[in-house]
């Protein structure tokens, strides 16, 4: 992939020569790139971002770039790398060329990530009740019986309004052809929407000409959204119903997304300890004024750790009779206990069927191509092809315990090999796609970057889908993994309508 070169223009004065940007020097090779399209041409929704970046000297852009990464410092915008057995707090890495995409594209997209959580909080509302797509034989029984997600604590539950998962990012990706997938989707705690709301707030501090004459989707009213959502779901019929964020702690990786949506909510940030489950299965937060009524928890706790009465005795993190006051219909959890069995990365596959089973509609938004290697054909294949593959684990997160066949070893590879042979069930494998790219500011050049794309969709009463989401970038050349545990970083992810420009 080549980069955008630096063109200096000759002198028409005794001023110093300017070097801008020169687009032509810039291509993504056979990779589909969010801002230029073929010929090296802007595609229509991101023209005004390629001129006021061509007017731009490099100097100016770097200088911008300085002043996105001290505002992120001053503001305190990080988040924790688990190496070596240390915790280590760094500055969120935050790329200022933006990555755009057309309103009305969107739309679309917006449509199938409704439709997508829709039916997987049908699927995990009929799985922990009825269970008729098993009798059905839309979905084998024994995939369930071996999901270490399915929690068996969790059969009969009723949440309110049948919703299992309230809060999902489902990650999206776009292949050489322009077609848009879902890579997977995160039912369980998905995180990043912080980063997603402090992007756009630096982007604004350092791009606010683009945002003077661009028509951008805002993003600013997620926290209201949230919270609207969450209200909806309390058992009580208040008019300020009690909302809780739920935190392992500052330790956690995630700590300033936990604080910062708390703060942005308005409500209390609390740990396990700060709850009380009462004689009465009701759960109470500890105040300097007494025991106050929780209605609703936004918990950012795995279910290993909740309760330890249910799950892990020895959890210091979750409170004791939590999982009883749920079941009982006494205080909300979101996301709900058990949401995780439509997380498992071999249920993925089955995700176009699962839609058509409840909904009896084509997916709006496709697959990935996928291979199971429980199944020995499947499997088989897998094998064979491990160089050409992304194999992934089940139940896996963060880009972690995954082989990227075509940046891996023979010796990774054989190992590889190994563990799904020990272990098919655990394993599903995917061609590795050609993902994007976009314009990035490495160092002192312009030059293309893969990317993702995690957009968050709530679902209570009502549905609300973040316009755009967070976009995650690869920052080392060539590499396709773009999670920032592993070296990446992100971008700002404007929804432009170009009717209005």
């Amino acid at each position: 992939m080549a980069q955008a070169k630096i063109q200096s223009p000759q002198p028409y004065s005794r001023a110093r020569p300017r070097s801008t940007v020169d687009w032509s020097g810039y291509d993504p090779g056979e990779f589909y790139d969010e801002i230029i399209g073929k010929g090296g041409r802007a595609r229509p929704a991101t023209r005004g971002l390629v001129e006021f970046l061509r007017k731009q000297t490099i100097k100016h852009l770097v200088s911008r770039q300085q002043a996105a990464d001290l505002a992120i410092q001053e503001m305190g915008i990080t988040f924790t790398v688990y190496s070596e057995g240390q915790n280590i707090d760094r500055s969120w890495p935050l790329d200022i060329i933006p990555r755009i995409i057309p309103l009305q594209e969107w739309q679309v997209l917006e449509r199938g990530l409704v439709q997508r959580l829709t039916a997987l909080n049908m699927f995990i509302d009929d799985i922990y009740n009825k269970q008729q797509i098993l009798k059905d034989k839309v979905l084998p029984r024994e995939i369930i019986d071996s999901s270490p997600e399915f929690l068996k604590e969790c059969v009969g539950a009723k949440p309110r309004y049948g919703v299992w998962s309230h809060i999902c990012g489902s990650d999206l990706v776009r292949d050489s052809d322009g077609t848009v997938y879902v890579l997977e989707d995160n039912l369980r705690v998905p995180s990043g929407v912080s980063y997603m709301l402090e992007n756009r707030a630096i982007s604004k501090r350092v791009l606010p000409q683009l945002f003077d004459r661009s028509s951008i989707q805002p993003v600013a009213d997620y926290p209201s959204q949230l919270f609207d959502m969450l209200a909806s779901l309390s058992p009580r019929a208040v008019k300020h119903p009690e909302i809780v964020v739920m935190t392992p702690g500052v330790f956690n990786s995630a700590y300033f997304e936990h604080a910062y949506l708390a703060q942005r909510m308005g409500v209390e940030l609390v740990e396990g300890a700060d709850l009380v489950v009462g004689s009465d299965d009701k759960v109470y937060m500890k105040t300097i004024r007494g025991l106050a009524q929780v209605d609703v928890i936004y918990r950012r706790i795995n279910d290993d750790y909740l309760d330890p009465e249910v799950f892990r005795p020895e959890s210091a993190l979750g409170t004791p009779g939590l999982f009883r006051a749920w079941r009982k219909g006494n205080v909300a959890l979101a996301n709900a206990p058990g949401a995780g069995v439509a997380d498992d990365k071999v249920i993925y596959t089955f995700v176009p069927a699962i839609i058509k089973y409840y909904l009896d509609q084509d997916p709006i938004i496709p697959n990935v191509p996928s291979y199971l290697c429980v199944n020995e054909k499947d499997r088989k294949y897998v094998l064979e092809n491990l160089a050409t593959m992304v194999v992934k684990p089940a139940n896996e997160s963060g880009g972690y315990g995954m082989l990227v066949g075509p940046a891996s070893t023979k010796k990774e590879r054989d190992t590889f090999a190994g563990l799904i042979l020990k272990n098919p069930r655990n394993y599903m494998a995917q061609p590795a796609l050609k993902l994007s790219t976009a314009p990035t500011l490495c160092g002192n050049t312009i030059e293309p970057r893969h990317l993702d794309l995690r957009p968050f969709i709530l679902q209570g009463k009502n549905h609300y889908v973040t316009p755009g989401g967070l976009t995650r970038v690869a920052l080392r050349k060539g590499s396709l993994v773009v999670n920032s545990s592993q070296g990446g970083g992100s971008k700002d992810t404007w929804i432009v309508d170009t009717k209005a420009q």
